[in-house]
């Protein structure tokens, strides 16, 4: 979902576009090790490391963002831009309905066949199944539908991700970053809405700056790429000079 703004980015800052532990591509957990946010972010750390950069600028979105901001507490940003961070929300309730959206559109998409894929290239189709997501599912390319379901069904650490989100509360106050942060809302998350869960992540992370992104959904950067892509670069720029 980052392709449509990653060559912008690159015109202006040296990209890394990592993927997550436990996701298709990357590399497994440690064996032993639970899939909690804490291990994700150590894992991220863990290539960092390998790279020799003690810290980079940090963008993600929903779970990205949520280890985003873990990775300001542990000193590794230079500046945070958290995209609809997960994270946060107000009731238990809140928290089931997130975990049951996500594990239902996961699941019907680990099923789908090349049937479903060739409907998929139809931009009404792309709209109206990627709905939860993005506001114009049709901006969606149709060469990406085979990646989307292929990663669908090689996030090994879904259910197991879920449940140690649940007991740990969600994240930790963050009260001194150490470095610029922007929470950046889509002001059209049917997701995860701004009421529900944005205003609790903004109790969080009380030093953090708002802005809302108007005309997009939980993941923009299909929607948006401009948007975006200012979005990121209004923070990073200032830090670089």
């Amino acid at each position: 979902m980052w392709r449509s703004v990653l060559s912008n980015l690159a015109a202006h800052h040296d990209v890394l576009a990592l993927t997550l532990p436990g996701h298709l591509g990357a590399a497994p957990l440690p064996d032993g090790c639970p899939a909690t946010v804490d291990e994700l972010t150590s894992g991220i750390e863990r290539r960092l490391d390998a790279l020799g950069l003690d810290s980079a600028h940090v963008v993600g979105n929903s779970l990205g963002g949520w280890i985003a901001l873990e990775l300001a507490r542990r000193g590794r940003a230079r500046s945070v831009v958290a995209l609809s961070p997960a994270g946060a929300w107000r009731t238990g309730r809140d928290l089931a309905r997130l975990a049951r959206l996500i594990r239902t559109g996961t699941k019907l998409l680990s099923k789908a066949g090349p049937r479903t894929e060739r409907l998929l290239r139809r931009p009404l189709a792309r709209r109206l199944a990627l709905r939860s997501v993005a506001e114009r599912g049709e901006r969606v390319p149709p060469s990406a539908i085979h990646d989307i379901i292929e990663d669908a069904k090689g996030c090994s650490i879904l259910d197991d991700l879920y449940a140690s989100i649940a007991a740990s509360g969600g994240i930790a106050p963050l009260s001194d970053p150490g470095c610029p942060v922007r929470i950046a809302w889509s002001g059209c998350d049917r997701t995860i809405p701004f009421q529900r869960y944005g205003r609790p992540m903004l109790d969080r992370v009380p030093d953090a700056e708002l802005v809302m992104l108007p005309g997009v959904g939980h993941v923009p950067m299909s929607d948006d790429p401009d948007l975006v892509v200012r979005t990121i670069l209004e923070v990073t720029a200032p830090v670089r000079r």
